[in-house]
């Protein structure tokens, strides 16, 4: 009797820890700033943590992208003693300019596209995505500056060409000499689209439908190509990068649009999920900057007015759980990124909507969330309110 009570407890403690195992984590993000003069101390970073793991379960803290290695290092130590996974945040196509030479990305006229500036450290300036040099600077930026602070992984940033931000001009790049040629072996003409945008112009963008599935369907099959061809142009190139970090066992996040406005900035997630290890589309329904769902689409409607077939959109939760349900075929891990930080004006957040987005996520069965996009600004009430829908919590960190 005593053998087979021992073994029913041995049973149910395995149960126990695969319920535990099973229950989605969350990731949370530390914006440090640009690359010199971080934000924050590495002791105000561990005491905000300490916080915000004694409320929630955290398995991954994704942090950057200032070159002072002592904080990751410090931070690292921490993160490490309770079993969380520390992750550099890396800007790819964008924001490195402070640190490396790069050639910038241009538009099918040759034109370098309008930056956007939100704040220092942050223009929004992309490089060209084929130019090798470009590449190559991502791997060399980590071993220059990263490779020896203890990091488990990267989440990659600015994966992507120029949005809507910086009109037309912004989607139809980029346009150099080597993206000609890139665009030519698949069978894309950039000349001829440039004519065809020339004779049609906003019409070129029209749509005659959209789906979760299959995004928006162009009716100009010019466009419908070019679209296609970028976004496997834009896309192969970070799985470049992507690779050459797996391949010295680095875990690899991506920072992606929502997928409803991925294919206009070369983001094919199909492609994409097969070289990372998580993806963290930004589902951001109260951002009116870069990203934020109903700012880049507001952006596009302004950019291509006479463009037909676009649907009036509601940021609502109805719209949050389509574009969920079009990240759900996947192949990689899923954390679909709520942004949790307040900051009039940028992100007026609430409890309430933070509560309403993950109950949403959680339906998904997904893996977890990232708690976008910086947990020094995230209010503790919107981190408590990250708890309700969690199937199973009490309200407090699996991790003591």
């Amino acid at each position: 009797m005593k053998k087979i009570a021992y073994l029913l407890i041995c049973l149910l403690a395995a149960t126990a820890c695969q319920t535990r195992s099973a229950q989605p984590d969350y990731v949370v993000q530390v914006s440090l700033g640009g690359w010199n003069e971080p934000d924050y101390t590495a002791g105000e970073i561990i005491a905000r943590l300490d916080t915000v793991t004694a409320l929630i379960p955290v398995g991954k803290v994704i942090i950057g992208w200032s070159v002072d290695k002592d904080i990751y290092r410090e931070v690292g130590d921490y993160l490490h003693a309770k079993g969380i996974r520390m992750l550099l945040w890396l800007p790819v196509f964008a924001e490195t300019e402070e640190v490396c030479e790069n050639t910038p990305a241009v538009d099918l006229w040759g034109e370098v596209p309008a930056n956007y500036d939100l704040a220092a450290g942050e223009g929004f300036r992309f490089n060209c995505p084929t130019d090798p040099q470009n590449i190559d600077n991502i791997v060399a930026l980590y071993d220059r500056f990263f490779s020896d602070c203890g990091f488990d992984g990267v989440f990659l940033d600015r994966i992507r060409t120029q949005s809507f931000v910086s009109g037309v001009s912004g989607v139809l790049s980029c346009g150099c000499p080597l993206c000609t040629a890139r665009f030519a072996e698949e069978g894309i003409d950039l000349e001829a689209v440039r004519q065809e945008y020339a004779s049609q112009g906003d019409r070129f963008f029209s749509v005659t439908g959209y789906s979760p599935e299959t995004g928006f369907v162009f009716e100009n099959p010019v466009a419908a190509a070019y679209f296609a061809a970028k976004g496997r142009i834009v896309s192969g190139a970070v799985a470049t990068v992507a690779d050459s970090f797996r391949s010295r066992g680095l875990e690899v996040g991506m920072d992606l649009y929502a997928p409803f406005m991925a294919q206009f900035v070369g983001q094919d997630y199909a492609i994409l999920s097969q070289h990372a290890d998580f993806i963290k589309p930004m589902l951001y329904r109260q951002t009116f900057a870069p990203a934020g769902m109903g700012f880049e689409y507001e952006l596009l409607r302004k950019a291509v007015p006479g463009a037909t077939g676009y649907p009036d959109f509601k940021m609502d939760v109805a719209f949050l759980e389509s574009q969920l349900k079009a990240m759900e075929s996947c192949s990689c891990g899923k954390y679909p990124g709520i942004e949790i930080n307040y900051r009039e004006g940028i992100a007026p957040t609430s409890p309430e909507y933070v509560r309403e987005s993950l109950e949403a996520v959680m339906r998904h069965g997904f893996d977890g969330a990232v708690l976008s996009w910086n947990i020094m600004e995230a209010p503790d009430a919107h981190i408590t309110s990250a708890t309700a829908g969690r199937p199973g919590s009490t309200g407090t960190s699996k991790r003591q």
